[in-house]
């Protein structure tokens, strides 16, 4: 059975001052089907896992981010442009509200990282990341210490319509995250996503098993999306 809330595939007004907006582009979403037990321990307090015909989810997400501002700024050269890949889980918290819970974001940028880190305690690490685009194939590769990921997809022409899991997966207007003992919700919007049915060419991950997750990408995705992008705002932080 789908999810048990409809999911509201166009962003709602974001309130208030923009404290952050970043273009994302070339965007690929890898998806696996995981146990609720397994992220329930990885969630802040007071959310739980969002499922989705009876499953919870984690996503290997790789993406060129550019044009990015912070707190009104004009775009940041050179350290706000670089490819990202974050691995994240899907939550909802008492009044319904639903999120992105990211347990890891890759980024080649240090003061991006630490910029990230100090504005919204989001868990950004320094690695080497990467993105290019060989013959409409899009390669996304990241490495650092604590693991390394590398995968390959390939979009193909056919768009995606009325699909309620790739809304599930793609269709999050908010982020949780854990921050000096509270848990926090910071919104964002962005145009609806232009979907894509793609393929995994191929996939070396260390990466998602690190994060908790070992053995999912030994086996097939349930899940692949991609997305030429879409520009995106952040409102602000708020104690849940």
């Amino acid at each position: 059975m789908p999810a048990s809330e409809p999911i509201e595939v166009t962003a709602p007004d974001l309130p208030g001052r923009t404290s952050a907006s970043q273009l994302w582009s070339d965007v690929s979403f890898v998806h696996w089907r995981v146990d609720s037990a397994t992220v329930a321990p990885l969630l802040p307090e007071g959310t739980r896992p969002d499922e989705y015909d009876g499953s919870s989810w984690v996503g290997l997400i790789g993406f060129g981010l550019s044009r990015a501002t912070l707190f009104g700024s004009p775009p940041i050269p050179f350290f706000g442009d670089f490819a990202e890949i974050n691995v994240r889980l899907y939550a909802v918290d008492g009044r319904g509200r639903r999120g992105v819970v990211f347990v890891t974001l890759e980024a080649a940028r240090l003061a991006a990282v630490l910029g990230a880190r100090a504005a919204f305690s989001l868990p950004y690490n320094w690695a080497r990341t990467s993105l290019t685009n060989d013959g409409g194939s899009y390669r996304y590769a990241s490495r650092r210490r604590a693991g390394a990921t590398t995968f390959v997809v390939r979009p193909d022409a056919a768009p995606v319509v009325a699909d309620p899991l790739a809304d599930f997966l793609t269709a999050r207007w908010a982020l949780f995250v854990r921050s000096r003992g509270h848990t926090m919700y910071l919104r964002n919007t962005h145009e609806s996503w232009r979907l894509m049915k793609a393929s995994l060419e191929s996939i070396d991950d260390s990466l998602v098993a690190a994060m908790g997750f070992p053995g999912v990408t030994d086996r097939a995705p349930d899940s692949v999306l991609f997305s030429p992008g879409v520009s995106t705002r952040f409102g602000g932080v708020s104690r849940l």
